[in-house]
């Protein structure tokens, strides 16, 4: 491990077991890492004995921790060393002699590690402004502004799959997570009674869901019936508003408690999860757990019978 700039992840698997290796690049937001895990999966279902890498933000790196598909995660910050620290990890990424890189970010710097890996295979969107020496480079279509959650998400999927469809298949693939036998563990004490996640929280692009339909819903519940509020960051201002508001004795406030793989675990076994925040989608959206996004745009109806 070096010096903060770069973390290496430990191999797994044996460097000598194919001659085939990827390396996925994906330093956006948590939920940009969720949907490219897309990638593993088809990589993986493609070319079993391939080692698959990853390169990622380091404050989004334990997303995969114990990923089982993953040979090394590699992680990058750019902080006042932005480029200075992009050098050590270029080299780095040019010994592994990689068949393939492909990068879902537009941004300049992960294009320069996409550029100068020494791939055969350079792929990327035709929107990074070094997508000039990529060998493949597909149109990004992005999603319009106040766009409902599902197509948030349905979009970047499907121009993720685009990346390596010449390769593979032209087949959907969901997003998909390894929530640990630890992570399970942790959460397990919360899942003693039937219980629902609300993560009331959105992202910053999309019109903000009003407090006052959360906490009707929540005085309404069923008793016996827990509800998690869940989120991160500046989202627990909202959660801890509509605790305050709802003043129910079957609210528990989880904002900010849980690790990404936990909220993940625990989203799986739920009745029901209403959900704002775009990461707990795509926690939720990656280990299979029952959905009903929420937007402003949408209003349902909630309803836990």
């Amino acid at each position: 491990m070096s010096s903060g700039i770069i973390e290496r992840g430990i191999s797994r698997k044996n460097q000598q077991a194919s001659r085939r290796r990827f390396l996925i690049i994906e330093t956006g937001k948590v939920q940009d890492v969720i949907l490219a895990t897309v990638l593993i999966e088809k990589l993986h279902g493609h070319f079993p004995d391939a080692p698959i890498d990853f390169l990622l933000r380091g404050a989004n790196k334990s997303l995969l921790n114990g990923h089982p598909l993953l040979d090394e995660v590699f992680s990058w910050d750019a902080g006042k060393a932005k480029f200075k620290g992009l050098f050590p990890l270029l080299w780095e990424i040019r010994k592994r002699k990689y068949n393939a890189v492909i990068n879902t970010s537009t941004l300049a710097a992960p294009g320069l590690i996409t550029a100068f890996s020494g791939a055969s295979r350079r792929i990327g969107f035709r929107n990074n402004p070094l997508s000039f020496l990529f060998t493949k480079k597909i149109p990004q279509n992005v999603p319009p502004r106040g766009a409902d959650q599902s197509a948030l998400s349905e979009l970047p999927i499907q121009r993720n799959l685009d990346l390596i469809k010449s390769f593979t298949d032209f087949e959907p693939q969901s997003p998909r997570l390894y929530p640990t036998e630890m992570d399970f563990t942790r959460v397990l004490p919360l899942k003693k009674a039937p219980y629902v996640c609300i993560a009331p929280d959105p992202d910053w692009l999309s019109p903000v869901f009003p407090l006052q339909p959360w906490t009707d819903f929540i005085r309404g519940s069923a008793p016996g019936t827990t509800i998690y509020l869940l989120g991160e960051g500046s989202g627990c201002t909202s959660c801890d508003e509509l605790s305050r508001r709802a003043d129910s004795p079957n609210l528990k406030n989880l904002c900010g408690k849980l690790s990404y793989l936990e909220a993940a675990a625990l989203l799986r076994d739920a009745a029901a999860n209403y959900l704002a925040n775009p990461v707990q989608i795509g926690l939720g959206l990656a280990v299979g757990a029952p959905l009903t996004p929420v937007s402003a745009s949408t209003k349902p109806a909630f309803n836990l019978s």
